[in-house]
């Protein structure tokens, strides 16, 4: 099955977002894509130093989100909405996930689990000020394969991407707005080791370039194969990615190296 990642653009408002993800789609499409993968945030983001105020709606109303479903429909394609800010009865939201179908229906959502309440060499970031994290883990049935969900900072806490394996995770989405600093150093590394981990696609869209108010994204959005081999990389710039992805070597990776069956429990 042939997917495409979208390294979007930070946006300031969700129309804008709309706008730029929708033109990225169709291109996807003409080049025959038949799911789609968004990164984090891509209903758009605003900064204020280290706290984040992206754009947000109610999930019923939210423009994004219809307009999504609306051309999964027209365009009989699946696509992974990275994430989107979604009101909570707080003054906080959710930093939301979903997975929409062919049909255009909503088969899967997620809330990160994992804040990013960080300090690296001057630059901080406290999602937890504003965005609600999630506490629970999500499997969706696709026609893709079974996809485990997961959003950027997720990345650091290898025990979710196990579970999600254990629980029969074929493929694990990362999609991210990871920071250039940070990116840089880690992002490539992280992303193969989970892969590697968990003999597991790992497909890890991430929008690049400047967030308003603040924050760098790195973009370099990944595609990874079950043996840890880079499949596509983004680079550096707003654009598409795209990779045939065979779900049998997921299980031919597990029965030459099954790991997932070797755990142990152990004391301290």
């Amino acid at each position: 099955m042939r997917i495409s990642c979208l390294q979007t653009n930070p946006k300031q408002t969700i129309n804008d977002a709309l706008k730029e993800a929708l033109e990225l789609a169709n291109l996807a499409i003409k080049r025959k894509a038949e799911f789609l993968f968004l990164p984090e945030y891509c209903g758009g983001l605003i900064s204020d130093g280290a706290q984040y105020y992206p754009p947000n709606e109610k999930e019923g109303n939210h423009i994004f989100l219809n307009e999504f479903k609306k051309f999964c429909y027209n365009n009989s394609i699946w696509c992974l909405i990275g994430s989107i800010a979604i009101q909570t009865e707080s003054n906080k939201t959710f930093n939301r996930s979903y997975i929409i179908n062919n049909h255009g229906k909503i088969i899967s959502k997620y809330d990160k689990i994992h804040m990013f309440d960080i300090s690296v060499n001057g630059e901080e970031h406290k999602e937890s000020d504003t965005i609600e994290p999630g506490d629970k883990a999500v499997i969706a049935d696709t026609k893709l394969g079974k996809i485990g969900h997961t959003i950027c900072y997720d990345l650091r806490f290898p025990n979710l991407f196990r579970s999600l394996a254990l629980n029969g995770a074929e493929i694990i989405v990362v999609p991210s707005a990871f920071t250039k600093k940070t990116g840089k150093a880690h992002w490539h590394i992280l992303n193969r080791a989970r892969a590697i981990e968990n003999s597991a696609y790992i497909i890890a869209p991430c929008s690049v370039g400047s967030i308003q108010g603040g924050g760098n994204c790195f973009g370099h959005s990944l595609i990874i194969d079950p043996w840890g081999t880079v499949i596509s990389d983004g680079g550096n710039e707003r654009g598409i990615i795209s990779s045939e992805i065979d779900i049998t070597k997921v299980h031919l990776t597990r029965k030459q190296l099954p790991s997932l069956k070797h755990d142990k429990l152990f004391n301290h």
